[in-house]
């Protein structure tokens, strides 16, 4: 194909596909439907875990809930039950050791099938700057923010290919697309789950298996216990978000493939201006929305929990 026919092919599709998503603003995307579906959930004991696992539990799936925290896990379990799920089972598992997401993998392949659905939630933060930040943290939010999706797709990923059917969701954050004074090693992981994700999809898309689907979702900061004594500059522009309504549109993106999903809505601006201002002009922006102060008071849960 020659430049010409190339070029005019990417005009045509890119008016369609421009037209496409306008349609869908007013229309509404079609949901699909995923009663029988096998949906593993990694940190499911606490926080948007559990709230996405509640959110599934009504909608005729089978629940796989991942956590170092056996007890909170369980009661995510309990709750699912409660709330519809016709099979919800806790596995102990530290999502960070790959030699563990291998073996519980397997033991989940026997107890109910081949998930279906996956979706990467686990994720610690240290909350200390890069030089105080003692090595051993680094290493282990890489491990558990980051490395973890390495080893749930491997795990996970050849079936779905197989089938030709299947959805990958990376929870990351705002973090892992702008830099945050104070949160070196956690933007790190989070930057590295997002380009991970995303390479995932093109090779799905490079290999003819479109019928894999991926989410990447980039939430501002949630107000989950994560981040107590984080604080935001201006809340009409950049609110602490409430988990309920992560969570709700955090579902409504699998069941209606959306790609990328960021919240809240501003972020899409913010992101575009990142990317077409000057270098000095950025940081000004990062002073003004209090990407420099947010994390000066930071408690944390003060314990790392998945």
């Amino acid at each position: 194909m020659n430049f010409f026919m190339e070029t005019l092919q990417l005009v045509v599709l890119s008016v369609y596909y421009i037209l496409e998503s306008w349609l869908r603003i007013f229309v509404g995307p079609r949901r699909k439907n995923v009663t029988g579906e096998v949906v593993l959930i990694t940190g499911a004991g606490s926080g948007i875990g559990r709230l996405i696992a509640l959110e599934f539990a009504g909608l005729g799936v089978s629940l796989v809930l991942w956590d170092i925290n056996q007890e909170g896990n369980r009661e995510t379990a309990r709750l699912a039950k409660e709330k519809g799920a016709s099979w919800a089972q806790a596995y102990l598992c530290d999502c960070s050791d790959k030699a563990e997401v291998y073996r519980v993998a397997d033991q989940v392949k026997r107890d109910i099938g081949d998930v279906s659905i996956l979706i990467n939630n686990a994720g610690i933060v240290t909350g200390r700057r890069f030089m105080d930040a003692p090595d051993s943290l680094i290493e282990k939010t890489m491990g558990v923010n980051a490395m973890s999706h390495f080893w749930t797709v491997k795990a996970f990923l050849p079936a779905m290919m197989a089938n030709n059917h299947g959805h990958l969701t990376c929870i990351a954050s705002t973090a892992g697309l702008i830099g945050v004074n104070g949160l070196a090693d956690y933007c790190a992981s989070k930057f590295a789950a997002v380009g991970f994700t995303e390479s995932v999809a093109l090779e799905l898309l490079s290999s003819g298996k479109d019928g894999v689907k991926t989410t990447i979702v980039c939430p501002y900061f949630i107000n989950t216990g994560m981040f107590d004594g984080c604080y935001t500059k201006w809340p009409n522009v950049l609110p602490i978000l409430e988990p309920d309504y992560v969570a709700q549109r955090i579902v409504t993106a699998i069941l209606t493939d959306q790609a990328f999903l960021f919240m809240p809505r501003t972020v899409y601006f913010l992101m575009l201006l990142k990317n077409i201002l000057p270098a000095k002009l950025t940081v000004l922006l990062g002073v003004y929305v209090g990407a420099f102060t947010f994390m000066d008071a930071f408690k944390g849960r003060g314990k790392k929990d998945q």
